[in-house]
């Protein structure tokens, strides 16, 4: 599943982020409502989990215009604000459901499936294993391989390789995977994505040709 979610509140954001990754599921992190909007049209997400109170432009804002421009991707709504009125309200202007902060994780988790069920985009049993070429990972046992033999990858790793075997022949750029593996906190300026790239392409050995540069654009594993 590939989730996007608009939280500012650092420490709240770090605790999602983990709980939704480590689900196996893709997450792509924005603390800032207008960069939300445009990741949200440069790609599909299941779900959008997304804070009601955000600087610049307000969480229901960022509804009203996702809606008005026809996007029907499903919206889960977090807010301090527990009153009626409140709940009632951002359901209105287009949320599909709403979670009151402080939450249990199980809890955002259940909604987030339910979500997804209910607009097709999320199977109860999907294909755990993912695939290009001679390039492997088991997202239930987290083994990864090359032509049958077992990769030593790091968590990093591993994230980075899910991302390409998840959508193969599409490019990724840096800055995506910047984001989605480290964190919209992470120093836009560092190499580190062109370090882990490096180290990832050298453990894939004879099939290291099919993890392209793509100049100018960023990354992509061919998928045959």
């Amino acid at each position: 599943m590939n989730l996007l979610l608009v939280e500012d509140e650092i420490r709240v954001a770090d605790f999602i982020l983990r709980g939704l990754r480590a689900e196996g599921w893709m997450v792509t992190h924005s603390p800032v409502a207008d960069t939300a909007l445009d990741l949200s049209l440069e790609q599909r997400f299941d779900v959008i989990v997304l804070d009601l109170m955000l600087p610049g432009l307000p969480g229901k804002d960022f509804c009203r215009k996702l809606r008005a421009r026809g996007d029907h991707t499903p919206i889960l709504m977090l807010s301090a604000l527990d009153a009626l009125d409140d709940r009632v309200e951002g359901l209105r202007i287009g949320a599909d459901d709403y979670m009151v902060k402080p939450f249990e994780f199980d809890e955002l988790i259940a909604r987030i499936q339910a979500l997804a069920r209910r607009s097709g985009g999320f199977s109860e049993a999907p294909d755990s294993i993912l695939q290009a070429g001679g390039i492997t990972l088991d997202l239930e046992s987290l083994e990864a391989t090359v032509d049958g033999e077992p990769l030593d990858l790091t968590v990093k790793e591993r994230e980075i390789l899910k991302m390409f075997l998840t959508k193969p022949g599409r490019v990724f750029s840096r800055e995506r995977i910047l984001n989605t593996v480290w964190g919209a906190n992470e120093d836009p300026l560092t190499n580190v994505v062109e370090v882990y790239v490096g180290r990832l392409r050298r453990k894939l050995g004879r099939q290291a040709g099919k993890l392209q540069t793509v100049r100018g654009a960023g990354y992509r594993l061919k998928g045959d």
